[in-house]
């Protein structure tokens, strides 16, 4: 797999170069800024690009911009953010692209390379992997009922929630809880209800149903 990575801290790039490196992956441009990231893209073609939210020269939203101008340049890069931010507007703009191929996952919610380097496969095979943690906190700025609709979920729908937004399905979330299907599926419609969804059997669709309500 041929990546792009733009990072501004040289040491979390140089270390994410090693960690891909490590899990077969060819690290094709390590960039610090949007400008960079952009011309790498347009030079390498990868197979995914991995982008930090906040790069020079605004250290705000660069590198979800250049992301949005990247798919736009190249429609339906891969693309997986890793930020310490929830960006709002541009994460919606970004997530609710219906073409697929996205990812957004906070860096102190990775806790493993496998975690990571599955999303990463997940993102690059055209599907869609979210932190639960980026839904929850744009849905709280979606409007002020948000942050009450996410409070409704129970202990074990934000577990699902979890394993849904990572693009699995009711059987592969059945398997990780140790639990029967049918619970899993029982669970999944409240939470649809709950936040106001249409459910849907569709891995890549329900978590895009999710990312079209926030940017409804």
């Amino acid at each position: 797999m041929r990546v792009v990575l733009a990072e501004d801290l040289y040491l979390l790039r140089d270390g994410l170069t090693r960690l891909l490196e490590a899990h077969g992956s060819t690290v094709a441009a390590a960039v610090e800024n949007g400008p960079a990231l952009l011309d790498a893209l347009a030079a390498f073609r990868p197979d995914i690009a991995i982008i930090d939210v906040r790069l020079p020269p605004t250290f705000t939203d660069e590198g979800l911009r250049a992301a949005l101008e990247a798919r736009r340049r190249l429609p339906g890069l891969p693309v997986l953010v890793l930020s310490q931010y929830v960006e709002q507007l541009y994460a919606r703009e970004l997530l609710s692209d219906l073409a697929g191929g996205v990812g957004y996952l906070l860096k102190d919610r990775v806790f493993s390379d496998d975690q990571f380097v599955e999303a990463l496969r997940t993102v690059a095979a055209g599907g869609t992997v979210i932190d639960p943690e980026v839904i929850a906190k744009l849905l709280r700025h979606r409007e002020h009922g948000g942050d009450e609709a996410v409070g409704r979920l129970s202990p074990r729908e934000r577990e699902v929630l979890e394993l849904m937004a990572q693009g699995r399905s009711n059987a592969a979330i059945a398997q990780r809880l140790f639990v029967a299907e049918k619970p899993v599926s029982k669970h999944t419609t409240s939470i649809f209800i709950k936040l106001g969804l249409e459910p849907s059997d569709d891995d890549n669709r329900r978590v895009l149903a999710v990312t079209a309500y926030l940017n409804a």
